[in-house]
């Protein structure tokens, strides 16, 4: 037996040494991406945020936001740095109470570095103190940030949030907000969820905006400038809070007659999807350019474009429709869109036969017969369309199709069963197109992979079943327009953001 003579400072480090967790050498940075393929640095690695605190102040006449952002999570892995996403210009970032040091890395990552690395499950919580001119700001050659007459407009998908607070961009990572807004005397401050309070001193007046459910952050709006806002309670008994800027022109009457429909919407579509998962309900109609709306949670933005043509209850079935599908449950990765978009497609057919302007099997029909079998229409997969087609026409229409294919496979008591079980199946939670098909097979008894497989992953177009209406399979044949077709037709570039 050899006895080792050991120095007294070899003692020391050797201390020193076991002072130190073990895992210490795992301590590692968050990755800049979360993982989703479609968008690889979007969302970020290492952490979960469960709340948002946003407290701005905001100048219309130039344009600038100052912010100061509290963010709660905990974290996922042991962290020596994590990213936020985000542009604006940062002066101050503290780390449960300690300051960080900072920078920025690529489009648009801001890189701190705590004091002390971070074990894994450490609660932790991030302070961010920000100024800046949005509008100023691009990444990946745009800008989500959108200026009105009298204020602004944060509403955009797949992101908008980088322009006006950091955040875990990803809508697998949802939170609860608090989001308060100082606007000078005369200007409004509009977002998701409730009014808590408002407050005026010295020629400012606070907004106090909260959302109390799970929400993702591209749903997270902001809305700055001058306002008519009309309340009122739905039959069931949900509170509606709905905004038109003051300068609509022409489209304003049109949009009223449109969006204050909300609450019966609202109770309309709580017979198919359930109760309604939210606070409150409502849209807000600004003095854009864009084209666009988008089923911001709770609240929901409508370009004035909308309505250029009249009113349109369809495109607000449609946004409401997502409160359920895509809002309350939302997607796990941005390739399963079809759960949006197919299903607040499919709620528009659903309301056409409603009104009884062509029920959804007539506008299955139609989609199918009017487009033929080497349209590139059928090329794109609604179960996987890819970055660059995530929100083709497609999408929606053969998404909408197979919803119609699913209804008649498994028959309107399974159908109905799923359409309403699914949004209380994922409450406030996030599932993936997988995810429906089991749960749709686990409600109907049936095996539905070859029909999943034909209408949402197959690039051609299916054939058409046997117990369908056999002019659909001769070649030429026509199917008669639905009479509410252009008014869904009308409201095909909802979420085309590419022309911003």
């Amino acid at each position: 037996m050899h006895r080792r003579i050991i120095a007294p400072g070899a003692l020391a480090a050797a201390s020193l040494l076991l002072a130190i967790p073990a895992s210490a050498a795992s301590y590692s940075p968050g990755a800049p991406g979360i993982g989703d393929p479609y968008y690889p640095y979007y969302g970020n690695g290492g952490y979960d945020v469960s709340h948002y605190d946003l407290r701005l102040q905001y100048q219309p006449t130039t344009d600038e936001l100052q912010g100061t952002a509290t963010i709660l999570a905990k974290t996922t892995q042991d962290l020596s740095s994590f990213d936020l996403d985000f542009l604006l210009d940062v002066s101050e970032v503290r780390v449960n109470g300690a300051t960080a040091s900072f920078t920025t890395s690529g489009q648009h990552e801001l890189v701190i570095t705590p004091k002390t690395p971070l074990a894994k499950g450490t609660p932790i919580t991030v302070v961010v103190r920000y100024s800046g001119v949005p509008s100023s700001k691009t990444a990946y050659g745009f800008n989500t940030w959108h200026r009105t007459p009298d204020g602004a407009v944060a509403a955009d998908e797949p992101e908008a949030a980088w322009w006006w607070f950091p955040s875990n961009d990803h809508p697998s990572d949802k939170a609860t907000y608090d989001v308060s807004v100082a606007v000078p005397d005369g200007t409004q401050a509009i977002s998701n969820g409730t009014l808590q309070s408002t407050s005026s001193k010295l020629g400012w007046t606070r907004y106090n905006w909260r959302q109390n459910k799970p929400q993702a952050t591209y749903l997270a709006t902001l809305a700055l400038g001058r306002f008519d806002i009309t309340t009122s309670t739905s039959d069931g008994g949900v509170p509606v809070v709905n905004a038109y800027s003051k300068d609509l022109g022409d489209n304003d009457g049109a949009a009223r007659a449109s969006v204050e429909r909300t609450g019966e919407i609202v109770d309309w579509l709580s017979n198919y999807f359930g109760p309604y998962p939210f606070s409150s309900a409502g849209g807000y109609v600004p003095n854009t350019t864009t084209g666009y709306a988008l089923e911001t949670q709770t609240r929901v933005y409508y370009s004035p474009k909308q309505f250029a043509n009249g009113s349109n209850t369809s495109v607000v079935v449609h946004e409401l429709a997502h409160q359920w599908y895509g809002d309350d449950v939302s997607l796990k990765g941005w390739k399963d869109i079809w759960i949006n978009e197919g299903f607040a497609r499919y709620a528009q057919w659903l309301w056409s036969e409603h009104e009884g302007e062509g029920t959804a099997q007539q506008l299955a029909d139609y989609v199918y017969a009017s487009h033929p079998a080497d349209d590139p229409f059928w090329t794109v997969k609604p179960g996987d369309p890819g970055p660059d087609d995530q929100f083709d026409i497609a999408v929606y229409d053969r998404g909408a199709a197979a919803v119609q294919a699913l209804r008649n496979e498994v028959g309107d008591d399974a159908f109905f069963a799923i359409l309403k079980g699914w949004p209380k199946e994922h409450a406030y939670g996030n599932a993936s197109v997988a995810d429906f098909q089991r749960y749709a097979e686990q409600v109907s008894g049936k095996p539905l992979a070859a029909l999943f497989d034909t209408w949402l992953f197959q690039p051609s177009k299916p054939a058409v079943s046997a117990a369908r209406t056999a002019s659909l399979a001769k070649p030429g044949a026509t199917v008669a327009q639905p009479k509410s077709w252009k008014k869904i037709e009308a409201t095909n570039d909802l979420h085309d953001t590419r022309g911003r």
